[in-house]
């Protein structure tokens, strides 16, 4: 790879892509963010306009994209860094402008949005890396428009790459771009499994929504009691067996709180005690209207649903997570997944399913055309 400035268009001007762009130029590339509303990105452009504190400190300067086309145009590799309820929409403005040559990377991934993505680069005769990254690069928390506040850079992403014969080109990029945290994984399938946030923000959501409701200033990590431990590992046995009957290898929610906050394995209540004495635990959402239930309920948690269905192995708490937030949020969360309703997973054998998350490219057939 050339020793050059790699330039990096990120899709997105909320806290992970602000992290994502100080973490970009920090490494010595260059950043570009790019607000699909519009508005994300009205405070930025001027020399050292982005401060950032915390994990990591000091001001950069990222430019400033008016549209999915000009960020398309000005980059190498596309960082597509917002909620999974963007996803689909964001893809759809990106891939008319997408080129040969260039690689896109989607932090996190989520709903299999790498399949819906490569369907749409085929329409167009064209084939490009995608990388499924299973966490994001690092977490934070954005304060105004010109600061975001980094609150740790992972020391461990799991990351799979469609079509797989790409997997070692995107590696080396993304190791050059955010440092050798990187683990391949065995496919979309792995990668999908590897995101714990949703099952973990279910559980600290249900324990602590009326902290959030109130907008109250809470920590996460002194908010992970006992209970709510315990279900956060209870909803791991789930995530865990769906993987095993797949026969991927996935890491624990205990490898999980010990990698990305550096504590020392124990209860998932006691790793998030010792994070919170260590000033890493982190701050609770201040409202109900948060991406712990708008994003992760039905970009999380119902794709876990849909693997466990097509594994035999039943998720019946994710299930019930969905569930009892639609309840609570008079919202049926199920029907607000756009990428897999777009997809039809549900209406494909898993070993296409299994095909398709190496290859990065769904059957052109009817889905159960060929075993029906």
């Amino acid at each position: 790879m050339s020793t050059d400035p790699i330039r990096v268009g990120i899709a997105g001007a909320g806290s992970i892509a602000m992290a994502s762009a100080v973490l970009v130029e920090r490494n010595g590339h260059r950043a570009t963010l790019w607000s699909p509303s519009g508005k994300g990105t009205t405070e930025l452009g001027g020399e050292g306009a982005l401060e950032a504190t915390g994990a990591v400190e000091g001001r950069f300067s990222p430019a400033v994209a008016g549209s999915a086309q000009a960020l398309a145009e000005g980059a190498d590799v596309i960082l597509i860094a917002l909620p999974g309820y963007g996803h689909k929409t964001v893809m759809e403005a990106l891939a008319p402008h997408l080129r040969e040559g260039q690689q896109v990377i989607v932090s996190s991934h989520c709903s299999f949005g790498a399949l819906y993505l490569g369907r749409l680069l085929a329409e167009r005769g064209l084939t490009l890396p995608i990388t499924a990254w299973g966490t994001t690069a690092a977490t934070g928390r954005r304060q105004s428009g010109t600061h975001v506040k980094v609150n740790t850079v992972r020391a461990r992403i799991d990351m799979c790459t469609v079509p797989v014969e790409r997997q070692d080109q995107a590696l080396a990029t993304c190791t050059a771009l955010f440092g050798e945290v990187f683990v391949p994984r065995d496919g979309l399938l792995a990668i999908t499994l590897s995101n714990l946030n949703p099952q973990n923000h279910m559980g600290i959501a249900l324990g602590n929504m009326t902290r959030m409701e109130r907008g109250e200033d809470w920590s996460q990590g002194q908010n992970v009691t006992p209970n709510v431990g315990r279900l956060l590992e209870r909803l791991d046995e789930e995530r865990l067996a769906i993987a095993k009957a797949l026969g991927l290898e996935v890491k624990t929610i205990f490898e999980h709180f010990h990698q990305s906050f550096h504590v020392p394995v124990g209860s998932i209540a006691d790793m998030n005690r010792q994070m919170h004495a260590e000033g890493n635990g982190g701050t609770g959402p201040a409202t109900a209207d948060s991406r712990y239930v708008t994003e992760d309920v039905p970009y999380g948690l119902c794709q876990t649903v849909v693997l466990g269905e097509l594994a035999g192995r039943p998720a019946v708490l994710h299930q019930a997570g969905v569930e009892i937030f639609s309840a609570m949020y008079g919202r049926d969360f199920a029907a607000e997944n756009a990428l897999l309703e777009a997809l039809r997973l549900r209406e494909y054998a898993l070993g296409d399913l299994a095909l398709a998350a190496r290859t990065g490219q769904l059957p052109r057939r009817a889905p159960h055309q060929a075993s029906a």
